[in-house]
């Protein structure tokens, strides 16, 4: 998953694109910002990685798995979701058929 993020936030970052990692820590020890800033720094993660310690985005997205994989259109609107690994070509064509559209 990592690969492709950091690929689609080089590829597509200048056109439009911005990237949000969430961490929804599942043990207590992940709850920690000072862990997640050495971990988000150690893996080189070049985008936004934000803590959702009291799963408030998990919650709201309705969400019940990792990774999950959310596309927001312009408007601000839910236009794609990829549960679990894969799919990697298809979530990249959503990507740019987005990013072509009209603001």
């Amino acid at each position: 998953m990592l690969p492709s993020l950091r690929s689609w936030h080089e590829t597509y970052g200048t056109q439009g694109l911005t990237i949000v990692g969430i961490h929804t820590p599942e043990f207590f020890w992940e709850r920690d910002p000072a862990r997640v800033r050495s971990k988000v720094k150690e893996l080189a993660i070049p985008y936004l990685v934000v803590l959702d310690n009291d799963h408030g985005n998990w919650d709201r997205f309705r969400n019940q798995y990792w990774p999950t994989t959310y596309l927001i259109d312009k408007q601000g609107n839910l236009r794609y979701r990829h549960i679990g690994e894969g799919s990697f070509a298809e979530t990249e064509a959503m990507i740019r058929a987005l990013l072509a559209e009209p603001a």
